[in-house]
C-alpha cells in the first residue's frame, strides 16, 4: 500500500487536483466583486448623503463633512460586524468574492469572525488573542507601506 503511495508523482497530482477541484470563472468572479463591492460604496453613499441632507440637519443640527465621513465609516463598520453577527455576511461573501474583502466592512468582519470563533476560549486567550489573526499583518504590512511611501515622498518632495 505505502508503494501505491509513494508512486503518486507530481503530475498525477497535477492531473487529480485538476480534476476534483472546483473551476471558476475568472470574469464571472470578477464582475460579482466589481458589483457587490459597488452596492456597498452605493450604500455607504447613501447613507452619507442622508446624513448630510438637510432634514437630518434639521433633527440632529448641522454635521460637518469631517464628521459625516467619520459617521459613515463607524457605520460601515457597525453593518459588518452585524451581518456577521448574524451569520450573513459570509453568505453574502460566498457569491461576492473579494468585493466584500475590500471595503471597510471586510475589515470589520476579519476581525469580528475570530472573536466569535473564539468567545469560549474567554476573553483574554480567547477573543483578545485570536481577534487580530487575520486582520493583523493587513495592519501590520499597511503601515510599514504606508511608512515606506511617506519616507519616499518626503525625500522627492
Amino acid at each position: 500500500m505505502s508503494d501505491h503511495l509513494n508512486k503518486l508523482t507530481k503530475e498525477k497530482y497535477g492531473e487529480m487536483s485538476d480534476r476534483y477541484s472546483k473551476k471558476s470563472g475568472i470574469v464571472k468572479n470578477c464582475a460579482m466583486a466589481f458589483v457587490f463591492g459597488g452596492i456597498i460604496c452605493m450604500i455607504a453613499q447613501a447613507y452619507y448623503d442622508i446624513l448630510m441632507s438637510k432634514a437630518a440637519a434639521s433633527v440632529f443640527g448641522t454635521i460637518s463633512e469631517e464628521n459625516g465621513k467619520a459617521l459613515t465609516v463607524m457605520f460601515m463598520v457597525f453593518l459588518g460586524v452585524l451581518l456577521t453577527a448574524l451569520n450573513v455576511y459570509d453568505e453574502i461573501g460566498s457569491i461576492a468574492g473579494a468585493g466584500t474583502i475590500v471595503p471597510i466592512t471586510g475589515f470589520a468582519n476579519s476581525i469580528t469572525s475570530p472573536a466569535m470563533e473564539y468567545r469560549s476560549e474567554g476573553f483574554i486567550l480567547g477573543v483578545g488573542a485570536q481577534m487580530f489573526q487575520v486582520a493583523g499583518p493587513v495592519i501590520v504590512y499597511g503601515t510599514t507601506a504606508s511608512v515606506i511611501a511617506g519616507f519616499i515622498y518626503y525625500l522627492i518632495k
